[in-house]
């Protein structure tokens, strides 16, 4: 599983046609894309494919997908998480895991557990999950913070393989990575935060950015694997360039934004996400024509 992991990680966007359907052959073409663009492994139905406004059937959809899809046949991981335990582990038992190599799932939000219950529910996952897992710890968006204390518990589960990182706490991550067990993975979960903590152990990144830019993030994870820091910063730093308008006006929003003007999908996102304003168009647009 480790070697599987490594790398970069595309976290998949969902394609809408303009009455918010999903847009399947525009999906199959980003699947192409990211395959050519050298990516090591596919993210379906995590936060940046807008997982919180796609029901069920829709997620089982993209995923068999992906899994029909496949050019390259690349590891695939399978975004799932909520506040509700309960209904995590009847969603993971009544699906088909076939095709499947790890389980993302996000730390419970807006319930705000201590990290007492935050183990309690990543355990009451693993015990029953039939793929192994890969915490992800964000919290931004669910309001609380995986202590390095709770991750390194959870990593002594025997399903629980690695942490998606994007606390931005380094003093946290290097917590973890100096006590974690060996062939415990850490992944960036912040595009720019990656080959600094591929520095210190890291195996790569599940990545927004190489979305649009497969090539670029693929090559830079690699040169940081490999030790050539040089090649992997100067890549950094022109991703940095347009790194911000992915988030400007909220997540997948950017990147979906930079995609339609590539030509790849339409910038459609479902509310209350709205697609990016002209000024956040222009400005994608400006970097791309450079």
């Amino acid at each position: 599983m480790q070697s599987k992991l490594k790398g970069t990680g595309v976290a998949l966007i969902t394609p809408f046609f303009e009455n918010l359907e999903i847009d399947y052959n525009s999906f199959e073409k980003l699947l192409k894309f990211h395959s050519e663009g050298g990516v090591d492994y596919f993210v379906v139905n995590g936060t940046t494919g807008e997982s919180a406004t796609t029901n069920k059937s829709e997620k089982h959809k993209l995923l068999k997908h992906v899994i029909d899809h496949n050019p390259k046949g690349l590891p695939i991981v399978y975004g799932t998480g909520g506040y509700d335990t309960q209904d995590i582990i009847d969603h993971v038992k009544e699906m088909d895991w076939n095709g499947v190599d790890a389980l993302l799932s996000v730390s419970p939000y807006y319930n705000r557990p201590s990290q007492k219950g935050i183990i309690e529910h990543y355990k009451a996952i693993a015990d029953v999950c039939p793929a192994p897992i890969i915490l992800y710890n964000v919290p931004k968006r669910t309001g609380s913070n995986m202590k390095a204390e709770t991750t390194l518990a959870l990593a002594e589960h025997p399903n629980i393989v690695g942490i998606k990182e994007a606390s931005g706490d380094f003093g946290q991550i290097t917590d973890i990575m100096a006590h974690k067990p060996d062939g415990f993975l850490m992944i960036s979960g912040d595009d720019m935060a990656t080959v600094p903590m591929i520095s210190i152990g890291a195996s790569g990144v599940i990545s927004v950015m190489a979305n649009a830019f497969p090539k670029m993030m693929s090559d830079m994870v690699r040169h940081a694997l490999s030790g050539d820091y040089a090649s992997a910063q100067k890549l950094l730093f022109e991703l940095n360039e347009i790194n911000p308008l992915m988030y400007k006006e909220s997540s997948p929003v950017g990147v979906k934004e930079t995609l339609a003007l590539m030509g790849y999908v339409e910038n459609h996102v479902r509310l209350p996400l709205v697609k990016g304003s002209d000024g956040l168009r222009k400005k994608i647009s400006a970097f791309l024509n450079r």
